[in-house]
């Protein structure tokens, strides 16, 4: 595949973002940011950091989503800082990692930055304050990746120590150490349908699902050092970058690998980004190249082939470039090679060779397709001897060809042969059940001795008469669950066309369900539902659409209520729920108190906290994010008071107070550093005092004041 765009930015590119106002931002190893217009490359602005970044396997640097804030480790490793764009000013240093910092974030809610390290510690600060606001569940060596879900509730680390640990930002709480990984892990990514990528140093790829911590799928053929990952289309696509200068396709439904090599650079990529607009992948090279290629490249061209008919280019444009596969003209192509080969089929059953093949003709120089060709012509060489069989009622013949040829089994002439065999076995179902009339049913079915999957049916029919009468019973009454229950304990009962009736009813009760849930028929929908459940193979859907009608319930009804406390329990529980109306709305308005209060913490204002935050003070799943901005709030006083110079018992006061509510931080024991270098003589130990946690904090713990 060859770029359709080239900037050549001379050093190592190792930030590449689409910003929301249509500006590609591209950063190379020195820091220096350049905004380009992302549909004719003009530089719009930019400025230099000066910061010289000789590694770049991890992130180094983040940019915020609403372009205000930037973060970058500084050339030594030894902090990371927060940048405003705009003044170009330090916020804030992370100093407190023992040994160097390994990668660096910014949430795309642009309200934490994330300072990781090599001693396991991620630290969070307030962008707008740089305040220390919280630290992440550590690993036990290095973190290599940071990465966030698309709404901002989940951030993941990666580490070293062949983990990854997964916490909830919206409730404050750990949910897991996924491990899976036999290798350090180096690479994370969320994508849709609440999965993370997981990308090791023995470049295995894993596939999780972030609610249940299960493994869904490991992907296959990866065989190179992993440097960048991106995903395209909706996270359809993903892109893997390598240290070789190779890029490799996958599709993420079926996570099937679609190229090992869709492109080859000579250069190592160092990143990669997907403009979803102009549907172009956007390649960083070491060498200092930016590269724009359309994934959908020639896709113009397989219209005027499908014009000529010229399938043979057709697949091999597929095959240069497996995304084209997934265009409406391809799937033309394919519906015209499916009903080209039916129409083929046919022709043959009825012995018409010659037309087969002129039908066939067009597709015979695609090497995958004259494969089947072939075999189609192969199998129907015995066609007129099957139906020669079928027109002489010598069944047993026939079935035994057909199961020989089992392409036999889509003609006209095996489904008369079914339709007959089914007539005959209702006839005969209906003599069985009278006193006197097996010899009859015998009769009937005669014709059919002799073929194996039939014998075991015509067996069951008579001598289980009194099973089909229970049968025939249950479903009068509706006994769904009986009726199911006879099923998997006698299979024959499944040739009666009462079976095919039931599942014809079932079906039609999933599609009800499904329209009256659409039109908000809840009630109507549950009833409907209550009934599916006792169809074995929609349980599983049913569970499901069950769940998602309580919860919406709870939900309108929540929101009918005024009951705040339902209303974000029910969306901690359900992130569906966050992308209704309703959720969007009661979402912005804990996210604008929240950074009210975060502001007001770093004042160490509890008044101005409790002001804010007063309507959510009950709420289950928030109780941990406040616990957070209380002792944010708290800590804000201690360095107060440290600044002011206050009494040293009242500083110890304040330490023992803050350690009884949140138990041992990593804040409080930073602070205690600096106390004891300020009040050597103190003879505070933290060790011996009692211990809280965030977990066991609640509301009834507020003070005015840590230091009272």
């Amino acid at each position: 595949m060859e770029a359709v765009k080239v900037k050549d930015i001379k050093e190592p590119v190792i930030v590449l973002k689409i910003m929301k106002n249509n500006t590609l931002l591209v950063v190379d190893s020195n820091t220096t940011v350049r905004y380009f217009d992302k549909y004719d490359l003009t530089l719009l602005s930019g400025f230099k950091a000066n910061i010289v970044h000789k590694r770049y396997k991890t992130n180094v640097l983040a940019f915020s989503n609403n372009k205000e804030y930037f973060a970058a480790m500084s050339s030594d490793c030894k902090e990371s800082r927060l940048y405003s764009v705009k003044t170009k000013k330090i916020i804030a240093k992370m100093n407190r990692h023992h040994g160097e910092v390994s990668c660096v974030g910014i949430d795309p809610s642009s309200r934490y930055m994330f300072s990781c390290g090599d001693d396991g510690k991620t630290f969070a600060l307030d962008v707008k304050s740089g305040k220390l606001v919280f630290t992440m569940p550590s690993h036990v060596d290095t973190i290599n990746d940071i990465a966030f879900s698309a709404n901002s509730n989940w951030v993941a680390t990666a580490s070293y120590d062949r983990k990854i640990s997964l916490f909830n930002l919206a409730t404050m709480t750990p949910k897991d150490k996924l491990k899976a990984h036999a290798a350090p892990v180096m690479k994370l990514r969320f994508i849709k349908n609440n999965r993370l990528l997981s990308f090791d140093k023995n470049a295995t790829a894993i596939v999780w699902d972030i609610y249940t911590s299960k493994v869904l799928e490991r992907l296959q053929g990866i065989h190179d050092d992993i440097t960048q990952v991106t995903t395209a289309q909706n996270d359809k696509f993903l892109f893997i970058g390598t240290q070789l200068g190779y890029v490799l396709l996958y599709d993420l439904d079926s996570y099937e690998l679609l190229s090992k090599r869709y492109i080859k650079i000579t250069s190592s990529i160092t990143a990669l980004e997907y403009d979803e607009e102009n549907r172009l992948l956007i390649v960083g090279t070491e060498s200092g190249e930016v590269l724009f290629y359309n994934i959908y490249e020639n896709e113009e061209k397989l219209e005027q082939l499908l014009k000529q008919k010229d399938f043979d280019d057709i697949q091999k444009l597929g095959e240069e470039n497996p995304v084209l596969a997934y265009t409406q003209i391809y799937d033309l192509v394919a519906n015209l090679w499916e009903n080209t080969l039916k129409k083929a089929k046919i022709a043959l059953q009825k012995g018409d060779k010659k037309t087969a093949e002129l039908l066939l003709k067009s597709f015979k120089d695609i090497p995958s397709k004259n494969t089947i060709i072939q075999k189609v012509m192969m199998e129907y060489v015995d066609f007129e001897k099957f139906h020669k069989f079928a027109k002489e009622g010598k069944l047993a013949l026939a079935y035994g060809l057909a199961n020989s040829h089992p392409m036999y089994k889509d003609s006209a002439i095996y489904k008369a042969l079914e339709k007959n065999w089914k007539k005959a076995f209702y006839v005969a179902q209906k003599y069985a059940l009278e006193p006197k009339g097996v010899e009859k049913s015998k009769e009937i079915l005669a014709p059919y001795r002799g073929i194996s999957e039939k014998t075991k049916l015509i067996q069951d029919l008579l001598t289980k008469g009194e099973i089909y009468k229970r049968f025939k019973v249950s479903l009068a009454q509706k006994d769904f669950k009986i009726i199911f229950e006879l099923i998997k304990q006698h299979p024959f009962l499944k040739e009666f066309p009462e079976y095919d009736t039931i599942m014809s009813y079932a079906d039609s009760l999933y599609i009800k369900a499904k329209q009256l849930m659409d039109k908000g028929e809840i009630h109507a929908a549950t009833k409907t539902l209550r009934v599916l459940s006792n169809f074995e193979d929609f349980q599983e859907e049913v569970a499901e659409l069950m769940r998602d009608i309580e919860n919406k319930q709870k939900f309108i009804n929540a929101i009918r209520d005024e009951d705040l406390e339902q209303i974000y329990n029910l969306m901690a529980a359900t992130e569906e729920l966050e992308d209704t109306p309703e959720g969007k709305h009661y979402y912005s308005l804990w996210n604008e108190a929240l950074s009210f209060a975060n502001e007001y913490a770093s004042k160490g204002d509890v008044l101005g906290i409790k002001k804010v935050l007063e309507p959510y003070m009950k709420i289950s799943s928030k109780i941990m994010s406040i616990a957070t901005v209380f002792s944010w709030c708290y800590m804000a006083q201690l360095e107060n008071a440290m600044r002011a110079k206050q009494d040293k018992k009242v500083l110890e006061n304040g330490i023992k107070k803050y350690i009884v509510n949140f138990g041992l931080t990593e804040q409080i024991e930073n602070f205690f550093l600096i106390f004891k270098k300020h009040y050597p003589d103190s003879k505070l130990q933290l060790e011996a005092l009692h211990k809280g946690s965030f977990s066991m904090w609640r509301p009834a713990m507020i003070v005015n004041s840590i230091l009272l």
